[in-house]
């Protein structure tokens, strides 16, 4: 009885509707079409003002819910719009009882407004379902196990899983034909698809891939070259990764190109707590000389090396006497170098300096030479990672160390043929490194 009311109601509004326009002298024949607009125009003004007052509940409930409890769950909702999308969802019901009475005239577009209404149904179910999978995950984001886990690449793999069991609803609701003859026509074009989908294909390989090998985490330094990548990871996602370089310009990278190229991932130093000096002075071959025995007692003063040259003296001479030497010349039997007594005080050097790590390799070692000179280079690690004080660091070991060459009557090589007149300053002699 109700429903019958319901008919009348509108029959009697369409009919005086269409009165108005009759006595207004409309044609007959093209009323309708103004009837369809004119109804469109109020079914339009119902639906926002429902879309309106269900976002504004749903919003303050939400409001409520943040300000009195601390699930978080709400917060994120109202970050990705969950308001908004049931609020849309909303009015279905008074649209789907409009399309009779909107379509009176036009009863062969009955049936399309119902499916698309439909279809608007399902994809607006969607947009809930993933409103609240984002917010889920945002959650997960603050937990520490899942902090640097590249959360938004899996959020878009669901996405992607959804939109496709929409269309294939959205398929069934349009044609009336079953998931079978859905698989077929997929099947059919899946060489198209996989073209015009492939870097998205890629990608989704490549996420699951970099994640399940832990290959890179968001906040990892990462250095690519060939994509002039030097910095910090701010995003990781289904397509690219997104790369702040430290002069603070953003790279963005194809997230396939992880696996397909090579890129070096500082994460391991980052964690080791020590990061690693690797850097060589240069020294002149000509300056590299036998220490005298009547010399020692000089090199002996320099703190460090005191107990080492005379332990190692005692050994000189309990060889040379075995091997009765004949020490007027000095290259017979074993002698001191100044170029060995300076490796054993840089060594020294290191081993006390307070802001190097012992409990890490720590090398002196003495590299091929070159045209450039003996290289001998320190190999050690700083008990810090952070960059400002590792450069500090290295650069005040390097500053004492090249003062040093100096007491042990060694020089540091320099390019003179590449070499800036500075004849107003004192020349301290060059280092390459």
């Amino acid at each position: 009885m109700e429903k019958n009311n319901h008919l009348n109601f509108f029959e009697d509004f369409y009919n005086w509707l269409n009165n108005i326009l009759v006595e207004y002298g409309f044609h007959s024949e093209f009323n309708k079409y103004i009837l369809l607009f004119i109804l469109f125009g109020l079914l339009s003004i119902l639906v926002f003002i429902i879309h309106y007052l269900v976002r504004y509940i749903v919003r303050e409930i939400i409001e409520q819910m943040v300000k009195k409890t601390r699930f978080l769950l709400f917060k994120y909702l109202r970050r990705h719009r969950f308001p908004h999308y049931v609020a849309l969802i909303a009015p279905v019901t008074l649209i789907l009882g409009s399309i009779p009475f909107l379509f009176r005239d036009f009863p062969s577009l009955r049936t399309p407004a119902r499916k698309l209404v439909e279809v608007y149904i399902v994809f607006m179910i969607i947009w809930i379902i993933m409103s609240l999978i984002k917010s889920f995950f945002d959650i997960l984001k603050e937990k520490p196990a899942f902090k640097y886990k590249p959360m938004s690449s899996w959020s878009q793999v669901i996405n992607i899983v959804l939109m496709i069991v929409g269309f294939m609803f959205s398929y069934m609701i349009i044609t009336g034909n079953s998931l079978t003859t859905f698989a077929g026509i997929l099947g059919a074009t899946s060489a198209v698809l996989l073209l015009i989908f492939k870097d998205t294909i890629m990608g989704f390989v490549a996420s699951i891939t970099v994640t399940t090998n832990d290959m890179v985490r968001i906040g990892d330094w990462i250095t690519m070259p060939e994509y002039n990548a030097d910095g910090d990871v701010v995003e990781i996602n289904l397509n690219t990764v997104k790369i702040q370089n430290f002069d603070k310009t953003i790279t963005t990278i194809p997230t396939y190109k992880l696996i397909q190229n090579s890129f070096q991932n500082w994460r391991g130093m980052q964690t080791s707590g020590g990061r690693r000096i690797k850097r060589s002075i240069n020294i002149i071959q000509s300056t590299v000389r036998f220490i005298k025995d009547d010399e020692l007692n000089k090199f002996a003063k320099i703190q460090g090396i005191s107990d080492y040259i005379l332990e190692r003296s005692n050994e000189i001479k309990e060889y040379n006497s075995k091997n009765k030497a004949n020490k007027e010349i000095l290259i017979n039997g074993r002698n001191f170098t100044n170029l060995g007594l300076f490796r054993k005080y840089i060594q020294y050097y290191l081993e006390e300096h307070p802001n190097i790590d012992n409990s890490k390799t720590l090398l002196v070692r003495q590299l091929d030479p070159t045209p450039k000179g003996v290289p001998i280079e320190v190999y050690a690690f700083t008990s810090t990672v952070i960059w400002d004080e590792y450069e500090n660091i290295q650069a005040d070991i390097f500053d004492h160390l090249i003062s040093t060459v100096k007491y042990f009557d060694l020089k540091i090589f320099e390019d003179l043929h590449n070499r800036v007149d500075h004849s107003s300053f004192q020349d301290t002699g060059d280092i390459n490194y």
